[in-house]
């Protein structure tokens, strides 16, 4: 059932350019694994060995302070519709925040979204597949809009704010660097 690669394949690029969801997970030697689900048509594949998705501000920063310390990361895909597949693309990854300076080369691989705090670029090592005949059916409505709307009535002063009272450390203590080395 299920099958190894050393790179993604045009039919692996594909199934990521159908899916509306992935699931990016990280950790540390010490405190808690995370697993953030991510959306809004922020990932690209760039290679077959390479892809780079653009994060969002939201509640936590648990991804950008696990990077930093230890960068490997996996991500997910799984098919809600259509024949049954799980995809996972491992890697070591690499943060890019607003204030580095290969920020403005990077975001121009995106669309604008209000609340964009980090990029992250992954380095693929390894790509697996699997069934997936257990995971249900879900059918797509469409996009929520809350956050860009949250963010973009914050504006750039209120989201700055937010990372200083929010994002700036993981939830075991950890520095995010959000806003700068020596800031956090």
């Amino acid at each position: 059932m299920g099958k190894q690669f050393q790179a993604l394949s045009e039919a692996h690029t594909q199934f990521i350019a159908e899916q509306k969801v992935f699931f990016v997970g990280t950790a540390v030697d010490q405190g808690r694994v995370n697993i953030s689900p991510k959306g809004m048509h922020t990932l690209k594949v760039l290679s077959p060995h390479q892809l780079v998705w653009l994060n969002v501000t939201g509640s936590g920063n648990e991804t950008a302070a696990h990077v930093q310390q230890n960068a490997r990361m996996t991500i997910m895909f799984m098919a809600l519709s259509g024949d049954p597949l799980i995809l996972r693309v491992y890697g070591q990854a690499k943060v890019i925040h607003k204030h580095d300076t290969e920020w403005d080369t990077w975001i121009s691989q995106f669309d604008p979204l209000p609340g964009a705090r980090q990029i992250f670029v992954l380095n693929i090592e390894l790509v697996q597949t699997s069934c997936g005949m257990s995971v249900p059916y879900m059918d797509y409505v469409g996009e929520r809009e809350q956050l860009n709307d949250w963010a973009a009535a914050k504006g750039e002063a209120g989201i700055a704010d937010y990372w200083q009272a929010k994002n700036h450390t993981s939830i075991d203590g950890l520095p995010t660097y959000i806003q700068g080395k020596g800031i956090d």
